[in-house]
This record gives structure tokens, sequence and C-alpha cells, in this order.
């Protein structure tokens, strides 16, 4: 770990400000920290306003003590990050960033640290307090929902956690689900049998499992039935026991849909529902069974419930900012 040398952690600068000095044991692994042309830095730099600048095995960084101080956990945290083997992205750096000024805020998730669900790929790490929270909603419920707007890893996350638990063979099964419901399209307008109609629809999920497991691998287990990815439909009548079953874009089920996918929970089964209350795409008239859900089941042992704000957004950090605009325009008054 980076330790932090008292006596020469504050000296005085140009501008009267004191810069914040760490020492790191391993140069080696500063070449992973920095990133290339020191590219990490720069985002950090950007994000909290501060000069971050290295020489040999040691970071200086000068600007606002909040600010410095946030810069300076960080770096801690990616150089831990580092020491256990895992890589570092810019997403990572971002996520960091996040996760530090949570903590110096003083206002961390109420929850102990959740480590990295490591899957067959990749090792998967919460990149801000609300994705620590659902991690640890994940592992300690049965059923949890995961609400908020796009680009919060709600679905990412759970298809990370139900990876690492089929691999651990904590469950035996794995079974991906969505309604085919689209804006503007149905699905028989769209070309092929069964399967090609249905695919466009689930191809997130697909996205996803690549990710976290190789790509022969993803084939043999959908081949065995250890994993399945199914439009709502095929849920019916089912008793999925020993599994882990994920509903995504929950906010285009009906009522009547909602009721029937969350009683297929059977004996050793694990439940995420992950949608977007905001971005509801079923007829004008018909409500979601997503908000139906929530506002029924609102406290109901065992059952967990995340909500991701446009704070949360984990993607380009465009996508905060859309996500942003477009609420703004919801709640202005309108002429």
């Amino acid at each position: 770990m980076p330790t932090l040398k008292p006596s020469s952690e504050r000296r005085e600068d140009g501008d009267g400000r004191r810069p914040m000095i760490i020492d790191f044991p391993d140069n080696r692994l500063l070449r992973h920290l920095f990133g290339e042309h020191d590219v990490h830095l720069a985002r950090i730099e950007s994000a909290l306003g501060v000069s971050v600048s290295s020489r040999g095995n040691r970071i200086a960084i000068t600007g606002e003590l909040p600010a410095a101080a946030t810069a300076r956990r960080a770096l801690k945290d990616l150089y831990k990050r580092l020491e256990g083997g895992h890589e570092i992205t810019p997403g990572d750096v971002d996520g960091a960033v996040r996760l530090a000024q949570a903590a110096e805020s003083h206002d961390p998730p109420q929850t102990a640290a959740v480590p990295g669900i490591r899957t067959g790929r990749r090792t998967i790490l919460a990149r801000s307090p609300m994705q620590a929270a659902y991690l640890e909603a994940l592992g300690r419920n049965e059923l949890v929902f995961g609400l908020g707007p796009a680009g919060t890893g709600k679905t990412y996350l759970a298809v990370a956690v139900a990876v690492a638990m089929l691999l651990d063979r904590r469950v035996d099964r794995l079974v991906l689900s969505r309604p085919a419901v689209e804006a503007g399209e149905r699905l028989g307008f769209l070309p092929g049998d069964m399967k090609e109609k249905v695919d466009p629809y689930l191809r997130p999920l697909y996205d996803a499992l690549h990710d976290m497991l190789p790509p022969g691998e993803v084939t043999r287990r959908l081949e065995s039935g250890e994993i399945e990815v199914a439009p709502l439909a095929f849920m019916r009548g089912r008793t999925l026991a020993n599994s882990f079953v994920i509903l995504d874009e929950a906010q285009n089920t009906t009522a009547g849909q909602m009721k029937m996918f969350l009683t297929r929970l059977g004996e050793n089964g694990r439940m995420a529902v992950t949608g977007d209350p905001s971005q509801i795409d079923l007829p004008p008239g018909v409500r979601s069974g997503l908000t139906e859900a929530v506002e029924t089941l609102e406290g109901v042992d065992g059952i967990g419930f995340v909500r991701f704000g446009e704070g949360d957004v984990v993607r380009h950090p465009l996508v905060a900012k859309i996500v942003r605009a477009y609420r703004l325009r919801e709640e202005a008054p309108r002429p």
C-alpha cells in the first residue's frame, strides 16, 4: 500500500497552497497507475481541479485541500487495485474519484466494503457509492429492484453477480429475460423465425455475457441450458429453482406480466429486476408493472430496492449530461 510521509506531506509552493505527497513502494505499478502518457492523472486533474506531478515513486498533489485529499484517496485506492492484480481503465479512474468524493464528504454508502465480482474474464468493481450499495444488496437479498436511468450499471452488475454465482456453483442456472417491447416496433414486423425475431431485443444481455465469459464458454453454456436468454413471455408457467433470474427493461412490463414473473421464484432462487421508470414504452393508458411492483412491495422483508440517479451514470460523461438535460426539460413549467 502507498504510504503518506507526515514529514513531507505538506510544504509551501509558489501559489501559497501546499502539495500532498504520496510515496508508492513499487515503481513497476506506477506506469499502470499513471496510464499511457499520464492519461489517468490527467482525468483526476480534470475531475477535481488539482495538479498532479510525479518524480520517481513520489506523487505531489497541489490544489484546494478537500480536492487534494480526494485525489490522494483515489490514487491510493487505484494503487491497491493494481496490487490486487486488477487492471485500471479510464472508467475505473472515474469510479475511484466518485468513491473518494463520497468518502471524503463523510457520506459513503451505508454498506461494508464490497469485494470485486470475479467472472470468467475479469473482476468487476463498483464505480460509484450506489453501485457498491447495489452489489451489497444483490449479495444479501433474494429479490432486488435496481431502478434508475441508463448507464448506471443496473443490468451489467446484476449479470456479473449472477455469472459469479453460477461459476461458484451457488446456483445451477442463469436466466436472463426482457419484455419484447420497443418504441414503434412489434415482433410481427421483423423477419425470420421466433429466435431471429426476439434476439435483437435480447442483444444487450448477450453483450454483457460475452464481456464476462469467454465466447466459447457462453455458447457452451447456452447450448447446455445453464444459461438461458428468453423473452418474458416464455417465463409463464415455470418454476425457476436454483436459478439466478434477471428481468431487464422491467418498466415495459404490464402489472400482470410483472406478477407472473415475480411468482416464478423457486427454492434457492435469486432475482434481479432492473428498469428505468422514466422510459416506459407501453401503449398509452397501460400502467407499468415495475411502478406498481415497487409501490406494492416496498418494505417487504427480503426485498431490496436500490435507486440510482443521474449522478451514478458511469458511461461516457455526456450520458449523465443528457439524462440531466431531459430531466430538467420534463420538470420545467409548460407554457
